[in-house]
């Protein structure tokens, strides 16, 4: 295993008196892909808002235990400063309606009050832009709003403006349920090549995407943390039979 970047501990988490993660413990490996899976409802989503906090935007929630990032207790550092450090990428492409491509490259910095040169902001967009292998095909058009793009452009987008605050962690919630197979190949590449400078937890309830990019896979069932380790490994000689139910397709 590589340097741990985040590490979730004898974590809990409950809406109102409904417990939706029970007593997870798993460790997230810098610049690797880990693939977090399970069926529908069974908390992965709600794991990886938690580990970046957006469980708070949600009345009446409850977490217990700790999640450390680079050893630090994230509940115990700014939200806002957070965030920055661990970017999240949602499920459906949401680029800012009424802002271009330019400024939806650097929103974060806009609603974090954080005033850039124009010299600065072309350097950031660009940079970010390329690092979403998405430059190419948009330079020309920097200021034409973000929704005219593809879906799977949209998404590129998203990472992009994830990627321009420099975060250490960039977490992906089923990025690709929403695109067509062409616009899934680009995103998976792109995740591939992204490793090489972020750690990158990925949700997705396709198992195939799971064995052709993560490194590591987690499997979540009702809350529950079944069965975690290398993605070759789980793939080829599981340990529970939960999760071979569930790899085989018996249920998800």
């Amino acid at each position: 295993m590589k340097e741990s970047v985040l590490e979730v501990k004898e974590f809990d988490f409950y809406i109102g008196k409904n417990q939706i993660l029970n007593k997870i413990d798993l460790t997230f490996s810098r610049k690797q892909v880990t693939a977090i899976m399970g069926p529908s409802g069974c908390g992965k989503t709600s794991l990886i808002r938690c580990i970046n906090r957006m469980h708070e935007l949600v009345q009446d929630t409850k977490v217990e235990g700790q999640i450390r990032f680079y050893g630090k207790n994230i509940f115990e550092m700014d939200p806002i400063l957070l965030r920055r450090k661990i970017g999240m990428v949602f499920q459906r492409p949401n680029p800012f309606p009424t802002m271009s491509i330019f400024e939806n490259v650097i929103a974060g910095y806009r609603l974090n009050g954080i005033k850039l040169k124009k010299a600065d902001q072309n350097r950031i967009v660009e940079e970010s832009l390329k690092k979403a292998a998405l430059w190419e095909e948009v330079k020309d058009g920097l200021h034409r709003k973000g929704t005219f793009l593809s879906g799977g452009q949209q998404q590129r987008l998203c990472i992009a403006r994830a990627l321009a605050m420099n975060p250490r962690v960039l977490l992906l919630d089923e990025p690709t349920s929403a695109l067509d197979p062409k616009a899934t190949d680009h995103i998976e590449e792109l995740i591939v090549e992204l490793k090489k400078t972020v750690t990158i937890v990925l949700v997705t309830h396709n198992i195939a995407q799971a064995s052709r990019i993560s490194d590591f896979t987690a499997f979540l069932y009702i809350g529950e943390l079944i069965e975690y380790g290398s993605t070759q490994k789980m793939f080829t000689v599981p340990e529970d039979k939960r999760t071979e139910e569930y790899l085989t397709g018996k249920f998800g």
